[in-house]
């Protein structure tokens, strides 16, 4: 399989401070992610004065009530941070990307040169939005948290239908709960998606832990983003459901080694580095007890033990009722040789 694409999702967890939005494109860099990702928006294209914080998004930030409106104006990243921040990426030798949220957010990362889009789960029925998104003809990824397939495919359709080819499409299974509880990954809906669209996949992730995007990965994954923090007991609506630093590693570390463990041809073969424990680990053909000259060898005459250098058990049949041509201590590992 290809590479997986790791993207390490900042989101909105630098608070509104540039400082801190360095700290997680440093953090990003030192787990060897491929890609770290903010999120860009205009608060007033993106949410009405009046909508209603998610529950997560309550409990998180310990605010009954605050509006999603004033949550998300602290959020925002002004243009010049995306400029900022693109350039330390380069530094850093991680690249930058961002979700872009609304028309006039997507038109600024197009001309920062953003080489794709990310496409967030709320807008799959956006359809100017996805239009918008389409025409800049760069490769697309398409989170699907709360959509069924019919709706994913309507969104692919779209998208399609303004010149975007089906290898540049990517969809990202997702549920959309921070976090989300294990019971509610449906992991196995990934591939679904894959055999039903005939679409690369990948997985992004909100569950606690690192172990569900290892198992994605190993699934058939091509992309997996995952949210990560500097502290996750700093206040903000996604710390909490955010891997710190550490974790982050951890779980990029996991995913090259399972890329590699899956990297195979398929077939059942023994490999370059287990092929010298066949003589260590298997049994071959041992006499017994003493036996003389011409004495004809019976099953109990023999044993099974290692090395496995010498005649397999499995063929003992072609041993028994046949003659030694020498005497045979007890312990001897026989060959074809020491028989008539």
């Amino acid at each position: 399989m290809s590479k997986v694409l790791i993207i390490a999702e900042a989101g909105v967890n630098h608070n509104g401070d540039i400082e801190i939005a360095k700290r997680l494109i440093d953090a990003a860099a030192d787990a060897k992610a491929d890609f770290v990702k903010f999120q860009t928006f205009k608060a007033d294209n993106l949410v009405s004065k009046t909508a209603k914080m998610a529950s997560y998004q309550i409990k998180n930030l310990d605010n009954t009530e605050a509006s999603q409106y004033n949550m998300l104006k602290k959020l925002e990243m002004p243009e010049d941070w995306h400029v900022e921040l693109k350039e330390y990426c380069k530094d850093k030798g991680i690249e930058f990307m961002s979700t872009g949220f609304d028309e006039e957010s997507i038109d600024l990362l197009d001309r920062l040169g953003c080489s794709m889009f990310k496409i967030p789960s709320g807008e799959i029925t956006n359809k100017p939005y996805l239009q918008h998104v389409a025409k800049k003809g760069k490769k697309i990824i398409l989170s699907t948290g709360m959509a069924d397939m019919e709706e994913i495919r309507q969104a692919i359709t779209l998208i399609k239908s303004e010149g975007v080819t089906a290898g540049q499409i990517t969809v990202l299974h997702c549920n959309t709960e921070y976090p989300t509880p294990m019971s509610d990954v449906n992991l196995l809906a990934m591939n679904v998606i894959k055999n039903e669209l005939d679409i690369a996949i990948g997985y992004s992730d909100h569950t606690l832990g690192i172990e569900v995007p290892i198992a994605a990965v190993a699934l058939g994954a091509e992309i997996i983003e995952k949210h990560f923090t500097v502290d996750r007991s700093m206040p903000g609506p996604d710390h909490k459901a955010s891997l710190e630093p550490d974790e982050l590693a951890a779980m990029v570390k996991a995913i090259r080694n399972i890329e590699q463990a899956i990297s195979g041809t398929g077939l059942k073969t023994p490999s370059i580095s287990e092929t010298a424990n066949k003589a260590i680990a298997r049994r071959s053909i041992h006499i017994s007890n003493d036996i003389g000259v011409g004495h004809v060898i019976l099953k109990g005459d023999l044993k099974m033990q290692r090395p496995g250098d010498g005649i397999s058990p499995m063929l003992i049949d072609e041993v028994i009722g046949r003659s030694s041509n020498k005497a045979l201590l007890k312990d001897y590992k026989l060959t074809f040789k020491d028989l008539d």
